[in-house]
């Protein structure tokens, strides 16, 4: 226990490092529930601390990630080798494990499959480990004990004397669960290994995934694409929500001096009741442009479900999308088939000439010649894109003529700031003509959407 606040301080600066706000009034509560349970119930220690730092849904994964690296079950590996069975061995234990829902078991399996077929580099030629590539793989262990493989198996054993129709189904997705939980269980055996010899720090820095929301649009895998898709309406009524509180909230406009002067003469001259302007109200116009090529085109992609399903708080949307010429694809956004929208777009729409290399200049001078009419006073303008011109003319000019024809012009780029201006990217070029802001992932994108955006 000597070292315990040490390390609790230490889990709880890898939450913040992983986006999970955690104050010193969370960590002060988290002491004061170690200090109480102890360390001898792990999962109520980890319900206890995860009560007390966690605030939102969709933290808990990371959570559990970083906890297993810095509250593991156990460290070394002896008592685990003294017991590890052959593969064949293995899965015939898993098996039974898995139809039997034994947690503890499971989690001796993964550790001991990890021992046995995880190692790799000089640790896999039975070296101590000293070299710069060793470590311990989750992905090399489940390779070799293939679990997924031992659905039948275990469905057999679960199945028993018991019918068809629901209770197979029940029966199917029960296995399917623990078959999960214990790929997690091999995972974080493979971490805490490699925590262990590289350092908790650099592997909970590296190895943990981030939360949903702060995924880079840029990096995401297919899976995770996925899973964003999946909190587009969730979200935006979350939005819309925000949006129609800041119009409410805007009803009212400035001082309107006239009539507070004439207001003040019933109380001495002394202006009590101020009185404001009245705005008209309205909601405003909003155009999308948006690049499709490269990694560029799932940010847009996803920008472009979520501000179609924020379509009710604007007047009217239109949405444009380029590569190396732009063309409308208003009536090609929809939400209703959101893993298609690409192949809509490439196909429903002329984007190109020759291949799939972006050109700003030329899509944004083709706008300009063909719909300059779709910006106007009460519009808002969103660029969607990473500015790089591949050695192209950026056509400064053109954006230019859309600043001046527009009510605001933001350009939201998916690259990181430190990697505007470098290579062939204009970023910075642009950056000086409208305003220019990083978004990355959808902790970024919630945010600009609803401070950018008239309400």
């Amino acid at each position: 226990m000597s070292g315990l606040p040490d390390r609790l301080v230490e889990f709880v600066g890898a939450l913040r490092e992983h986006g999970i706000p955690v104050g010193p009034g969370e960590t002060i509560d988290a002491a004061a529930a170690v200090g109480v349970l102890g360390l001898d119930d792990r999962e109520q220690l980890r319900a206890a601390l995860a009560a007390t730092v966690l605030r939102r849904t969709g933290q808990r994964a990371a959570f559990d990630a970083l906890f297993d690296l810095y509250f593991p079950a156990a460290t070394g590996s002896a008592e685990i080798a003294a017991e590890t069975p052959d593969l064949a061995q293995l899965r015939n234990e898993l098996v039974t494990a898995l139809a039997q829902g034994d947690a503890a078991r499971m989690r001796a399996l993964a550790a001991a499959g990890v021992e046995v077929f995880g190692q790799y580099g000089s640790f896999g030629d039975g070296g101590s480990g000293g070299g710069g590539m060793s470590g311990w793989s989750a992905y090399q262990t489940l390779d070799r004990v293939r679990p997924e493989a031992l659905l039948n198996r275990v469905l057999a054993a679960l199945r028993g004397e018991r019918g068809d129709g629901l209770e197979e189904a029940l029966s199917r997705q029960e296995a399917q669960s623990r078959i999960s939980s214990f790929r997690e269980q091999v995972q974080a055996e493979a971490r805490r290994r490699t925590a262990e010899y590289r350092g908790r720090e650099r592997v909970a820095r590296y190895a943990v995934a981030p939360q949903p929301d702060l995924v880079s649009f840029s990096n995401a895998t297919s899976e995770q694409l996925a899973e964003l898709r999946r909190t587009i309406q969730p979200l935006s009524r979350k939005l819309a929500t925000r949006l129609a509180s800041r119009r409410r909230r805007a009803r009212r406009g400035q001082i309107d001096l006239r009539r507070t002067l004439r207001r003040s003469l019933a109380t001495g001259g002394v202006p009590m009741r101020p009185a404001l302007r009245d705005r008209r109200p309205g909601r405003p116009e909003l155009v999308l442009l948006c690049d499709m090529s490269g990694s560029v085109a799932g940010f847009a992609q996803f920008t472009l479900l979520l501000v179609q399903a924020l379509a009710d708080q604007f007047s009217k949307v239109r949405t444009f999308a380029f590569v190396e010429l732009t063309d409308e694809i208003t009536g090609l956004v929809t939400a209703a088939d959101p893993e298609g929208l690409a192949r809509r777009i490439l196909t429903g729409a002329r984007l190109t000439r020759w291949g799939m290399s972006s050109d700003y200049g030329g899509s944004l001078g083709s706008f300009v010649d063909g719909w300059a009419d779709a910006v106007g006073p009460r519009t808002s303008v969103l660029v969607l894109g990473d500015g790089r011109t591949n050695g192209g003319d950026p056509n400064l000019a053109a954006l230019r003529e859309i600043a001046d024809r527009a009510k605001h012009v933001y350009w939201l780029n998916p690259e990181p700031r430190s990697s505007w201006g470098t290579g062939d990217s204009a970023a910075l070029e642009y950056a000086r003509e409208v305003p220019m802001h990083e978004c990355r992932n959808l902790r970024q994108l919630s945010r600009l959407v609803t401070e950018l955006l008239p309400g």
